[in-house]
């Protein structure tokens, strides 16, 4: 929950940077509408049947700079893109959060029209909350700029590719601002 001050001040050089696997600009597979999506690297959940095994390593890719925030916020200047979406990898790695905070305090001060969505392969309910054990300084206002939340691990044994924007039965869609706002789990897609 956003506290009115900041906790969390995310800088783009840190002794360990933040690396990406890939920009795409037009992504309408991972959230409504056309989407401009960043891969993150860095992953500990290791899930079977991952399909962006490369990601796990936080050093795959390209490292994240100035550059590559400006390019993001570009590509989400023009009028048909919808939002931006976060995955990867993993994006509640300690390790990617403040930097994706920065990135999505300017995505929502430049864009406030514009969606955040955030895949996760954590439960927000279970790992992403206060004393957790993904939550850090910056984990609740990183929570506050995301739209929708598509969280849980890719389970190879519950796929199912007739899913909305998820890959396994498990998985959930969240509506992160009402979740947040209630208290309790807000579905924002329910099959």
């Amino acid at each position: 929950m956003r506290t009115g001050r900041l906790s969390c001040l995310p800088v783009l050089r840190f002794i360990k940077p933040m690396y990406y696997g890939n920009i795409k600009e037009y992504d309408v597979a991972d959230g409504e509408g056309i989407r401009v999506t960043l891969f993150v690297s860095g992953c500990t959940n290791h899930c079977e049947g991952c399909f962006q095994k490369e990601t796990w390593d936080f050093h795959f890719g390209q490292e994240y700079t100035e550059e590559t925030e400006k390019r993001i916020l570009d590509f989400l200047a023009r009028p048909f893109a919808d939002g931006l979406t976060l995955l990867g990898g993993e994006p509640f790695e300690p390790e990617n959060q403040a930097v994706l905070v920065g990135l999505c305090r300017k995505v929502k001060a430049l864009y406030p029209e514009k969606t955040i969505w955030a895949y996760t392969g954590f439960v927000y309910d279970r790992d992403l909350l206060p004393g957790q054990r993904k939550h850090t300084d910056c984990t609740d206002e990183l929570l506050s700029f995301i739209d929708v939340l598509v969280d849980g691990p890719f389970i190879l044994k519950e796929r199912n590719l007739a899913l909305t924007f998820r890959g396994s039965e498990n998985q959930r869609v969240l509506d992160l601002k009402k979740t947040i706002a209630s208290g309790e789990i807000v579905k924002y897609i329910d099959e």
